[in-house]
């Protein structure tokens, strides 16, 4: 709850409570008022209305103040256009240039000026003849009225003056300058016109008066332009320095003039929350795959690091591959190599991506890092991201298009990055090593390590006079990863990770990997061949032990049939004897009960 609180003194100066209680009780008690919202018009040019929240204010004048080349009058006639082609007549008028000359330079736009100016644009020259004579005191007043005359005419809501300084240093006379300012802005208000004011730096000392200072407190808006050089490389800037009754974006942005004229590169402080997905794409590399837990996380941000030669455009070529395999749309952007050279560094390691661009999944880029600054590039691979759509991005290498050591280095990470997770697109990107060195090294020397979900490190290990490419997981937000470090191999077949082999605590790698493996392998050999013997030793014996039994077998067999037949033949002896006896007992008519008498007796 806002109040506003006055404070009363009673002719004894000491404080009148009463007063203070009824003030403070009316002013907590009275209704908000209505927030009463600014009319603005749009600009047309990107970034722009972004920046200023909604475009110029309407009816007001604004202030476009720069040095040479900064791009102040293609601002002021591109935002006139933009205004012609939705309904909104709108006058130029060029105090420096011939009015024909600029809509001769407009026509790189691609504008069509000369259709718009018969219908919805005048143009008018208002620069001085050096065979002008000048006679009496000059004011504004007959221009002003000329030019109400045509606003009604066209029914304008817009106007340009171009360069006013130079105009008004015909005055030599501030206090004239000041007045005709004044009177011009006036005017403005009165009409109702959208004016756009531009003005240069006071260098030329013509005038005793600075218009930029000056005039930035008169208008309602102010825009100031830069162009400066930044590591040999031009850059052009924007920044919106005040605006009446309206928030804005106070930061500087890259003002880029393109194919189709002014843009600003302005990018959100922070991205939009997008939603986290768990769905993973894949490497190209089955193993690194394994090593990072199953892939790539879909729309995340992957790093690439290490020193020169260590395939770190081997990688984002088998992971464009097999993206386009999977039917993705991708977009390859090189800053050190051409498409022709890319193409056929890939097919010599069995990398094809030629088959990928003519089927149109595949759109490969070459960008000179040299021809622009780090905010231009920016801007460029977003209208590449706009044009292609691309699922899978890479951008090889990353480091290439930073330039500068301030804010713009700091924060081109972070805009990357909104460009690419605000459109779930995964972004694979590669970086130098800060110092080139052989070992592992973890410096990057850009800020998009610490920013990056994945990062990945290649390196060189020299071991036994040869040099060796090292592969480490650094670290893979949101999921588990091998810690472990894993030799690059590159041959005619592709890429391949090859097993971990330590000795003594030391990875080894190279011929020092093979030869262990080599020893591993002979040493299986050998204990291979120690275990046949032993088995064949232990089949003779068992085989020996066999036949012995066997023949003990046959020989307690024989014996048993002996035992059988001696059986027998007592079984035979004793029924004969039993017969026998009956036989003579019964011959010697004997009594008809005999004894019985034991066998043998």
């Amino acid at each position: 709850m806002n109040a506003l609180c006055r404070v009363y003194y009673n002719n004894d100066s000491t404080l009148n409570n009463d007063s203070i209680l009824n003030t403070i009780t009316m002013a907590t008690t009275m209704p908000s008022k209505k927030r009463i919202e600014l009319n603005k018009t749009l600009t047309g040019i990107r970034g722009l209305d972004e920046i200023t929240n909604g475009g110029l204010p309407q009816g007001r004048c604004t202030l476009l103040t720069g040095g040479p080349g900064c791009g102040k009058t293609v601002l002021a006639l591109q935002i006139l256009v933009d205004g012609a082609k939705n309904g909104e007549a709108g006058i130029f008028v060029a105090f420096e240039e011939d009015a024909k000359r600029i809509v001769t330079n407009a026509a790189t736009f691609g504008w069509d000026l000369p259709d718009l100016e018969n219908k919805e644009l005048f143009f008018l020259d208002g620069k001085p003849r050096p065979e002008d004579i000048w006679a009496g005191d000059f004011d504004l007043t007959g221009l002003l009225a000329m030019l109400k005359a045509k606003s009604d005419q066209i029914s304008a809501k817009r106007i340009v003056f171009d360069s006013i300084d130079v105009l008004l240093s015909l005055l030599d006379n501030p206090k004239a300058e000041r007045r005709e300012l004044f009177r011009l802005n006036d005017w403005l208000v009165s009409n109702n016109m959208t004016g756009i004011v531009t003005c240069k730096n006071n260098d030329s000392g013509l005038s005793g008066l600075d218009y930029k200072d000056f005039m930035q407190y008169m208008v309602d808006c102010v825009i100031q332009l830069t162009h400066e050089m930044e590591d040999r490389v031009a850059h052009r800037s924007l920044r919106v320095v005040k605006y009446r009754g309206s928030g804005f974006y106070s930061g500087e942005v890259t003002l880029l003039l393109g194919e189709k004229g002014a843009e600003i590169i302005a990018f959100p402080e922070k991205s939009e929350d997008q939603l986290a997905t768990s769905a993973r794409v894949s490497s190209g590399v089955p193993r690194l795959d394994s090593m990072l837990g199953g892939g790539y996380y879909r729309g995340s941000a992957i790093l690439l690091s290490g020193a020169p030669g260590t395939s770190k455009s081997t990688l984002c070529g088998i992971f464009m591959s097999a993206a386009c395999e999977r039917g993705e749309r991708c977009l390859y952007v090189s800053f050190d190599e051409s498409v022709s050279e890319i193409v056929r560094n890939l097919m010599s390691v069995n990398i094809d991506l030629i088959k990928h661009v003519q089927s149109g999944l595949l759109h490969i880029e070459s960008i000179r890092s040299s021809l622009a600054g780090t905010e231009e590039q920016v801007g460029n691979l977003r209208k590449l991201i706009e044009l292609y759509q691309p699922q899978c991005f890479v951008i090889d290498p990353l480091s290439a298009i930073v330039h500068s050591e301030g804010d713009s280095r700091r924060r081109m990470p972070e805009k990357i990055l909104t460009l690419t997770k605000s459109n779930g697109i995964t972004l694979l990107c590669t970086s130098l090593l800060g110092n080139g060195g052989d070992s592992l090294n973890e410096e990057t020397g850009i800020q998009i390590s610490a920013v990056a979900d994945t990062w990945i490190h290649i390196s060189y290990s020299i071991l036994g006079g040869e040099r060796n490419r090292a592969l480490s997981i650094i670290k893979s937000r949101g999921s588990e990863h091998s810690n472990q470090v894993r030799e690059l191999i590159i041959d005619a077949q592709g890429i391949t990770l090859a097993d971990v082999y330590q000795s003594n605590g030391e990875v080894l790698m190279g011929t020092a990997r093979w030869q262990k493996e080599q020893a591993e392998i002979a040493a299986e050999q050998l204990l291979l061949a120690n275990v046949e013997y032993k088995r064949r030793v232990i089949e003779l014996a068992q085989n020996e032990v066999n036949a012995r039994v066997e023949i003990l077998q046959v020989d307690l067999a024989v014996k048993q049939k002996e035992l059988e037949l001696l059986l027998a033949t007592e079984a035979t002896r004793l029924g004969h004897i039993d017969t026998t006896r009956d036989e003579l007992w019964s011959k010697r008519s004997g009594d008809d009960s005999q004894p019985s008498m034991p066998h043998g007796q």
